[in-house]
């Protein structure tokens, strides 16, 4: 099962977010894990490259599972780790193979086009500390089919 990490950065009310160009949909800054790295060091560098930010302590915020259906046969499943984190240190790059990244405003955040799995994520860690646990079911178009959230809170 693939794997993959992601941080989400709040500065001064904004939030990075990566504009991947297929959809036009907005996206947490991350990428898939390398063989042998804790989620933390996979973390760390995925937004570094992606980014040229190096963020300091990122604090796991969620843990979620993706699957993909084509009918109802499974085509793809990962695993996604997502962080927060408020402090880094650099300057953006100005250009990212991935697509183009922006400082958001928060309070815009559920203005975006995005997966609506992403938005659910990004309900609750803007909103809470507590981490939190998903599974989230799509098809092939990326329509969100289901989804289960649990809250270290609850």
């Amino acid at each position: 099962m693939q794997r993959v990490t992601n941080c989400i950065i709040i500065d001064n009310g904004h939030l990075l977010l990566l504009k991947k160009p297929r959809r036009g949909w907005y996206a947490i800054p991350g990428g898939k894990m390398e063989q042998g790295e804790s989620i933390k060091e996979s973390v760390v560098r995925e937004y570094r490259e992606e980014t040229a930010l190096t963020i300091h302590d990122p604090e796991l915020a969620g843990a979620f599972t993706f699957s993909i259906y084509e009918n109802d046969s499974l085509v793809h499943e990962w695993m996604m780790f997502t962080f927060i984190c408020k402090t880094y240190e650099g300057t953006l790059t100005d250009y990212c193979a991935e697509g183009v990244l922006k400082w958001i405003p928060v309070e815009h955040i559920h203005d975006l086009p995005m997966a609506e799995g992403d938005r659910k994520i990004f309900e609750h860690v803007l909103a809470n500390k507590s981490m939190l646990y998903g599974s989230f079911s799509y098809t092939e178009d990326f329509e969100l089919l289901n989804f289960r959230l649990d809250s270290s809170a609850s």
